[in-house]
């Protein structure tokens, strides 16, 4: 995996924390849903699903500011600290609008290795969520902080996994300064290649709202790597199943392994 901007021996140093350095690849798991959605199932013990997830071998986890001393890790497994940046809650009168609640500055402050932002193209906040995205992009360049940027074609009458769409969601990721992109997977892997022929940064696929399946939701992982995605970030799907570690570790055995399918839902059903 390359970074979009080398940049400085810092941010260098910091990108090893959320990948893995001998593939190239890394399992994201989002765990900042609480502020969009309240106390989940699975994020009421923050500290118990990180240490499963970690466990499970993933290689970082996306947190909000002020629950990071009640998930901060000091024993078993390390796993990334990626400081999420941006929020809205599911009240608001628009959910789709996203406002910056941190900053690259507090995220250095609080020990992260990497920060993320959320960019909704197509939606009414769309110009505003974009200036964000570029004054967070210069801050990352400043300090030597990666960036994960989650960028997302929402919007009326917008097809979230239309392959044009998520194409340009991507490309703009890629082209105000993200070191990663993560956006949506468009179904099929074929159409999903075009998204990441056409995004000059590493990819990984959101995992979306629950799924009806471990099969599925390993098949899509699968499809994903396979169309050139260099990896996940997967919340819901991981941190609310039955076994958080295991399907953590089936996800990862695809993504760092080259494991089959087979192999993989197989892992997590014997």
């Amino acid at each position: 995996m390359v970074l979009s901007s080398m940049g400085t021996i810092g941010k260098r140093v910091r990108f090893e924390r959320i990948v893995n350095r001998n593939t190239g690849n890394t399992v994201i798991v989002p765990m900042d849903h609480g502020v969009s959605m309240g106390p989940i199932e699975g994020l009421i013990d923050l500290q118990k699903t990180i240490n499963a997830v970690a466990e499970g071998g993933a290689n970082a986890v996306v947190l909000h500011k002020g629950v990071i001393g009640f998930g901060h890790r000091g024993y078993g497994r390390d796993v990334g600290l990626i400081l999420h940046l941006s929020a809205s809650t599911m009240l608001s009168p628009d959910p789709n609008e996203k406002v910056l609640v941190c900053t690259v500055e507090e995220a250095i402050k609080l020990g992260a290795d990497a920060v993320s932002i959320h960019v909704n193209i197509g939606s009414k906040t769309e110009a505003e969520q974009l200036r964000i995205f570029g004054e967070v992009s210069r801050a990352c360049a400043d300090w030597g902080m990666p960036l994960l940027a989650m960028v997302y074609p929402r919007g009326d009458k917008i097809n979230q996994f239309d392959a044009k769409a998520v194409a340009l969601a991507a490309r703009v990721g890629a082209e105000l300064g993200a070191d990663i992109v993560k956006t949506n997977y468009t179904g099929d892997p074929e159409s999903f290649k075009m998204v990441v022929k056409g995004c000059p940064v590493p990819l990984v696929v959101a995992g979306g709202p629950k799924m009806d399946s471990i099969e599925n939701l390993l098949k899509m992982v699968y499809d994903a790597i396979s169309a050139g995605a260099r990896g996940v970030a997967i919340g819901r799907n991981i941190f609310q199943a039955e076994d958080p570690t295991k399907i953590t570790r089936a996800i990862s055995m695809i993504v760092h392994e080259n494991a089959e399918l087979k192999e993989a839902i197989e892992f997590v059903t014997s």
